[in-house]
């Protein structure tokens, strides 16, 4: 049972800081380091959507773990909804808004429709922004949770 408690926490290091860690360190930098800006958001969409599969392998793990090692008590517990949301936030981005925005990237070289395609991406890009705020928010709450079992 150790080595499944031990799993549950690399699993939660592993998904909020990988998120962290691009998000808000390796995204940002391609930016600032490259002057191809299609580059820089190619690869930035590489890393997030790498990160958002570990994050759904994570989320998988650990509400099977808290599930089997809880039963419906489960239910009761933060960090099962937490992770929850966790990962229904990255589902919509990744599943949902990642498409809408890997699709108007597609339409910017038709010149007729590249200002009303670019204002839609902006928007988009802002949703999916959003989403992952929330969800490395999320996963601050949960990195911060007391030990107790949660």
């Amino acid at each position: 049972m150790r080595l499944l408690e031990a799993l549950q926490w690399l699993a939660v290091t592993l998904w909020v800081g990988g998120l962290w860690a691009i998000g808000f360190i390796v995204a940002p930098s391609l930016f600032h380091a490259l002057e191809d800006r299609a580059l820089a958001g190619s690869l930035a969409a590489r890393f997030f959507a790498l990160i958002a599969w570990v994050g759904f392998a994570c989320a998988g793990y650990l509400l099977t773990y808290r599930w089997l090692r809880f039963g419906a008590a489960a239910l009761t517990q933060a960090f099962f909804w937490i992770v929850l949301i966790m990962a229904a936030l990255g589902l919509a981005g990744h599943l949902g808004v990642q498409p809408v925005l890997e699709s108007l990237k597609a339409q910017v070289p038709h010149q007729a429709v590249e200002a009303l395609t670019r204002q839609r991406f902006v928007v988009w890009h802002g949703v999916a922004s959003l989403l992952y705020l929330l969800q490395s928010a999320l996963g601050g709450a949960l990195v911060l949770l007391p030990r107790a079992p949660r």
